[in-house]
């Protein structure tokens, strides 16, 4: 799954060097050239890796701010470029994970990127949730058993649909097989009921789950991943 990066900047020197830096490790680069049009973006769309100008792009600095109250990109691995306005503890302070001092050199741009890229690998997977449409059945408590079906998996829970009622908020087992695999034992993970709706859809986060049965969820969900891909993106926006 192909992993995207903003860069927010009017510096061309900026651009020239960081793109083909991120590009190298296989990273899609949009280039973002104008606060507002960079707020709206970041409303709007998800983000792997967020890099922000932030002494040279009047409102920069407050961009990278609100970036941990965002809902699309709180968890973004972010980048604060500096030009001697801004201090590192400063941004730091921010939740800033990495910084790049101007003048930025090709060979310190490739060593940030390459040192940031598991980051962004593990916080992509982290909310990776694999579309799925397979039987489930749910285990409440007093021994009465829903039937489900599972829309969506992910590391920290699934996504069903349901007919019937759920006793909202109750500890349960939910049993199911994940497509694909030879395991004839199905998957018996303890979960809680995070949100459900009027529709009879609802969200179970794992409450529970064993090492061999994480271990096993881990490795499918992995197996996924690779063969995903995102849509492409624009390149550049003013």
């Amino acid at each position: 799954m192909k992993l995207e990066s903003l860069i927010l900047s009017r510096d061309p020197e900026v651009i020239r060097v960081l793109q083909p830096a991120l590009e190298k490790l296989s990273i899609h680069v949009e280039v973002c050239r104008g606060i507002s049009s960079g707020q709206e973006i970041l409303r709007t769309e998800k983000f792997d890796a967020v890099i922000v100008d932030c002494d040279d792009l009047k409102g920069g600095l407050t961009v990278l701010a609100s970036l941990r109250e965002s809902a699309s990109n709180k968890n973004s691995v972010t980048f604060a470029i500096l030009n001697g306005t801004t201090t590192t503890q400063q941004v730091f302070q921010m939740g800033t994970n990495f910084v790049l001092q101007k003048p930025i050199s090709a060979l310190n741009a490739g060593r940030c990127f390459s040192a940031a890229v598991n980051f962004m690998i593990r916080e992509q997977r982290r909310y990776f949730r694999h579309p799925v449409e397979i039987p489930a059945t749910l285990a409440c408590g007093g021994g009465e058993r829903l039937k489900a079906t599972v829309t969506n998996i992910s590391e920290g829970g699934m996504a069903i649909f349901f007919r019937g009622q759920l006793p909202k908020g109750r500890v349960s087992t939910v049993s199911f097989r994940l497509p694909g695999t030879a395991t004839a034992t199905p998957l018996e993970p303890k979960v809680q009921i995070a949100w459900m709706d009027d529709s009879g859809r609802a969200g179970l986060r794992f409450a529970d789950v064993p090492k061999d049965l994480r271990k096993e969820l881990d490795q499918w969900l992995a197996e996924q991943y690779e063969t995903m891909d995102k849509p492409a993106r624009p390149a550049s926006r003013p």
